[in-house]
């Protein structure tokens, strides 16, 4: 069915899920899989987490929609939470439903607040498909069939803190950078290359933009991921798992930047409803309340370690591992479509990032006794792989 009338914009693989729990899955014959991409990161506090559950039910007897022109008491009590959870400076909220949308939220925001109109973005950047923030995407993939983009963008290769000082003058209306990259290959930066460019953004009356849609909200072990460098943006963005899989997203900004904006010049019919501030609270109680951001270093930790163990045992195979808290990338000198799909015999659901990286964001709950079920999992596969010989023909890039 879904073959036959969605338009064909999803790479499909062989499974038909219709229970999660935790950081399992399950298909319609009842067979588990350990999910590690876990909806593209967005079931950062588990599949059907009961607190998320619990908080859905409850609101939904209530009240599911409400405008943001009227005052809401779900939105009031989640406002009240996350302000107290934020980087130092975001204090003002504008809510929409996806980390594209806020995005877009945050280049309009930034070119009002300085009066200018260009960007730098980063190389291996992807900050969404919606014409602002794709804008703002590397990849020529997703760009080049809708070309012109918005103009004014410039690309600076990311970690490199010279280059970027270089193409940041006094025409940047802001910097737009994800703590560390995902969909390119979970690249984390030199520990210089954040601060270093919250700095030169001040010196030149640039605006500093976050955004945290993936590595945001507990998956580094931080809260937010800028937190790992001590650095506070102006703009915020994040969506993802932030409503424990409800769609929802946020652009936090400081007190300077919301003030320009007026009533009316950006808004969102379903930002901010009573439902999915409802999701939002109860996820990020959650990931507060029992102490799960620890759980992640810890279990980040050990799961690295794992991995390098590994990459020791098949050589010819793993390159690199790399990563953050539970944002973990296993760089293959192979192309990843074969591990992919051999994963689904071994009851998992892997993630690519690329042609050859496997991207590891699996839920910040998951036990482990499941990471040790992943283990072994992986050292079959590429058990396999080393048997037969087969190096997996190269495929087209798979999109997210």
């Amino acid at each position: 069915m879904e073959d036959s009338h969605l338009v064909p914009l999803y790479q499909k693989f062989p499974v038909e899920v219709v229970r999660g729990e935790g950081a399992l899955v399950y298909d319609a014959n009842g067979r588990e899989y350990v999910d590690l991409s876990g909806g593209y990161g967005v079931a950062i506090v588990g599949h059907s987490n009961p607190y998320v559950v619990d908080a859905i039910s409850e609101q939904a007897r209530k009240l599911i929609t409400c405008h943001g022109s009227l005052y809401n008491d779900s939105r009031d009590r989640y406002l009240s939470l996350l302000t107290e959870h934020l980087p130092s400076g975001l204090s003002r909220i504008f809510f929409c439903n996806s980390g594209a949308e806020a995005n877009e939220a945050a280049i309009k925001f930034a070119r009002k607040a300085t009066g200018r109109s260009n960007l730098v973005a980063f190389t291996g950047s992807y900050h969404g498909k919606t014409f602002g923030a794709l804008s703002a995407t590397w990849n020529q993939k997703y760009r080049k069939p809708f070309e012109p983009m918005l103009p004014g963008v410039r690309f600076s290769q990311f970690g490199n803190l010279e280059k970027a000082r270089e193409v940041i003058d006094d025409t940047i209306a802001a910097v737009l950078v994800e703590p560390i990259q995902g969909e390119s290959g979970i690249h984390v930066p030199p520990d210089n290359f954040l601060p270093g460019l919250r700095e030169a953004t001040k010196a030149k009356g640039a605006l500093l933009i976050v955004d945290e849609v993936q590595a945001g909200f507990g998956r580094t072990g931080k809260l937010w991921a800028c937190e790992n460098w001590g650095v506070s943006p102006d703009i915020l963005t994040a969506s993802k798992g932030i409503a424990g899989g409800y769609p929802f997203g946020i652009a936090a900004a400081t007190e300077a930047v919301s003030s320009v904006m007026k009533p009316g010049e950006h808004t969102s019919t379903f930002g901010g409803n009573p439902l999915g501030c409802a999701a939002a609270y109860a996820a990020l109680d959650f990931l507060i309340s029992k102490s799960i951001l620890q759980k992640t270093i810890s279990d980040g930790e050990y799961f690295r370690a794992k991995l390098e163990w590994i990459r020791e045992k098949h050589p010819s195979i793993v390159r690199e591992v790399r990563g953050k808290g539970l944002m973990i990338g296993v760089e293959l000198k192979i192309p990843v479509k074969d591990a992919i799909m051999k994963g689904f015999d071994h009851d998992l659901i892997l993630l690519y990032s690329g042609l050859n990286i496997l991207r590891f964001l699996p839920p910040l709950v998951i036990t482990r006794p499941q990471i040790d079920r992943v283990i072994k999992g992986l050292d079959e596969i590429f058990s396999e792989i080393e048997r037969s010989g087969s190096r997996a023909r190269m495929v087209e890039e798979l999109a997210p």
